[in-house]
């Protein structure tokens, strides 16, 4: 097997893991929230997913793996608007963190690219529920649940990373 479809299907096998992994992330703990949503812990994943896998795999990741848990937990009408929200903060948290790391020690870069990506995420649930609902009030009520989520996974996803995926050798990971 050449060497290019050996990393290639190392790229796919982790995404697919990194897929179920969001999902039972995102299973795991299901806070429901007032505009009938859930907080979780699914961006922890996201997150991961984007740092270790890129844009591409990562955001299939995140987006796959977090649309699955809303269809598993009879969020159905989530499902699209999160397998779209969830790659895009994958895409926001590689290209942030690529970006802010040729200025930045990796820890910020990783803080700041957590950040923008939950801020992908709020600004993308909101948006969605201000079209669901027809409501702007609805849409500013999401706000303040999906930035404790937030939070939450910003915070776990940057700890995880450091203390235990960066020493994960290079050979193992793409």
């Amino acid at each position: 097997m050449k060497n290019g479809s050996s990393e290639g299907l190392k790229r796919l096998t982790l995404a697919g893991a990194l897929a179920a992994l969001t999902t039972v992330f995102t299973l795991l703990i299901q806070i429901p929230s007032p505009t009938k949503g859930y907080i979780n812990l699914g961006d922890t994943v996201v997150n991961i997913a984007a740092w270790v896998l890129g844009p591409l795999y990562g955001g299939a990741a995140a987006g796959i793996g977090s649309a699955l848990a809303d269809l598993i937990s009879g969020y159905t009408v989530y499902a699209p608007a999160t397998l779209i929200i969830k790659a895009a903060m994958a895409a926001a948290a590689f290209y942030v963190y690529h970006r802010a790391a040729k200025q930045w020690k990796t820890l910020p870069a990783r803080i700041l690219s957590a950040i923008v990506s939950e801020a992908v995420m709020v600004t993308g649930y909101a948006v969605f529920a201000g079209f669901l609902y027809g409501s702007a009030a609805t849409a500013l009520l999401s706000i303040p649940e999906n930035l404790v989520q937030g939070a939450v996974g910003a915070a776990v996803s940057v700890t995880l990373y450091e203390l235990i995926l960066k020493r994960i050798p290079k050979r193992v990971l793409p």
